[in-house]
């Protein structure tokens, strides 16, 4: 069965949910004045590094007093360095309803050993936030990037907390309104919702976390690149883009440049309203579809930017192969790449509908998406004959 391929293509195929598709405007030459060679610490490198974080504060609305530090190893190392240099004064509580949230509770419970309430849900759901006790440190993440779930505010979250809440907002950040009086720890990397470099992370402290890195010392040697305090006060210069690791200058310049292209659409809420626009493209190919449905059952809860689809018709014979197949036929016809589910998830499609991707885009990869679940459908029922 021949099945007529759709006559228009995305001009960028680029649908990873990380590292995510440059802004529309990237070209290289926007990096030709990038302080290669040279020293970090040099005037011009600290300028930078500084404007990073000034940069960060003014777009995404960051008080004031809150502390906000370039840090190693992407979010990873910022969620890392928090949990390391922060839990164990009481008793914590994770968690998890997607695949990073998992981890964090691994590192917590077997590597840490804190005494913890483990509360978790399964892919396409959250716990519900509103059941926890705020009195202990709660680790959770606001974006589930690898379910396409999130939280729809930070209402459950008490102001009167005693314990810090640490947030994992990587995909969250950029694109959703995060509540920083109910954050007292948030992480993110550039590589997300920005479309920035691999490798560097962030690391925003509210007073209350600066207040317990100053009055606890944790029961285990911390390394090098986890210290933020020194002599039992905060290393201010962290905060100030002292880095405590060689940040890439190459990569400081392109995520200044990010931050530029942000302010030229609008800042948090222009950035908010294009990832919008591109889920609501999707959500409007998802109801019109009976062999297609979002991961996330409850509208309220599913994310704007890792978006996460799974194949609801009775013929698919084999789910994680026939998502398999789907995701092969696209890249092949360079019209969608790495959307597929990851790899601990359950089978089906993940696109990323971040700012940086273009609705038109969205919109011309849709009838690609039909035309190969279309074929592969057709190559199934042709192969059940014989």
């Amino acid at each position: 069965m021949n099945i007529t391929k759709p006559a228009s293509r995305p001009n960028n195929p680029r649908f990873s949910s990380g590292p995510c598709a440059k802004n529309p405007s990237f070209e290289l030459m926007i990096l030709k004045d990038a302080p290669l060679g040279r020293s970090h610490r040099a005037r011009i490198g600290k300028a930078k590094l500084k404007a990073v974080i000034e940069g960060t504060r003014e777009i995404l609305k960051i008080p004031y007093e809150y502390r906000i530090a370039i840090v190693p190893a992407s979010d990873t190392g910022a969620m890392e360095m928090a949990m390391w240099s922060l839990l164990g004064a009481r008793k914590a509580t994770m968690v998890a309803w997607e695949s990073f949230g998992s981890a964090w509770v691994t590192d917590v419970v077997k590597q840490l050993k804190i005494d913890a309430d483990v509360r978790t849900a399964e892919y396409g759901e959250i716990v519900d936030m509103h059941d926890i006790d705020y009195d202990t440190d709660v680790v959770f993440t606001w974006n589930g990037t690898t379910s396409g779930v999130r939280m729809p505010n930070g209402n459950a979250i008490p102001e009167d907390r005693a314990g810090l809440t640490i947030c994992d907002a990587t995909s969250a950040a950029f694109a959703m309104d995060l509540p920083w009086e109910k954050l007292d720890v948030t992480t993110f990397s550039w590589q997300k919702v920005l479309g920035g470099e691999a490798a560097h992370g962030m690391l925003i402290l509210s007073p209350r976390a600066v207040a317990r890195l100053e009055s606890y010392t944790p029961a285990w040697p911390l390394p090098k690149i986890f210290r933020l305090t020194k002599s039992g006060k905060l290393i201010e210069g962290i905060f100030e883009g002292a880095t405590i690791n060689t940040p890439s200058m190459l990569a400081v310049e392109d995520y200044l440049a990010a931050l530029d292209w942000a302010r030229s659409v609008g800042g948090l809420n222009g950035l908010i309203k294009r990832a919008d626009t591109n889920t609501a493209a999707i959500n409007d190919f998802v109801t019109k579809r009976n062999w297609i449905d979002f991961l996330a059952r409850d509208p309220k809860l599913r994310s704007n930017t890792s978006v996460c689809l799974k194949f609801s018709d009775t013929r698919i014979s084999e789910g994680i192969s026939f998502a398999k197949s789907i995701v092969k036929r696209l890249e092949a016809e360079n019209i969608a790449l790495d959307i597929g589910a990851y790899r601990d998830a359950p089978s089906g499609l993940r696109i990323w509908c971040g700012g940086t991707v273009q609705t038109s885009d969205i919109k011309a990869m849709l009838p690609w998406l039909e035309w190969a679940f279309e074929t592969e459908i057709a190559q199934q029922s042709t192969a059940a004959l014989f």
